[in-house]
C-alpha cells in the first residue's frame, strides 16, 4: 500500500472520528477543568495537522511544485 493511500485512509478514520457523539453527555473534566468533549477535538486538532504534515511530506506531488516553483515552464 503506497503512503497517499495510506494518508486517504488515516484521513477517512478521521473524518469519522469526528463525529464524537459519545461525549456530548459527558460532563467529566480532564485535568480538573477540560470538558472530555473539549480535550478530545484537541486531540483531534492535533491528530489532524500530524496527519497533513505527512500528507505534506509523502503525498503530495512533485511535479505540482516544480511547476509552481517555474522549473517547468512551458513559456517561452
Amino acid at each position: 500500500m503506497t503512503s497517499k493511500r495510506i494518508i486517504i485512509a488515516i484521513a477517512i478514520v478521521l473524518a469519522f472520528l469526528h463525529h464524537d457523539t459519545w461525549n456530548w453527555g459527558n460532563s467529566d473534566l480532564v485535568f480538573g477543568f477540560m470538558p472530555v468533549g473539549l480535550f478530545y477535538h484537541a486531540c483531534y486538532s492535533l491528530a489532524a495537522a500530524i496527519l497533513w504534515v505527512f500528507a505534506i511530506k509523502f503525498a503530495w506531488p512533485k511535479g505540482l511544485v516544480d511547476w509552481a516553483e517555474g522549473g517547468d515552464s512551458n513559456e517561452s
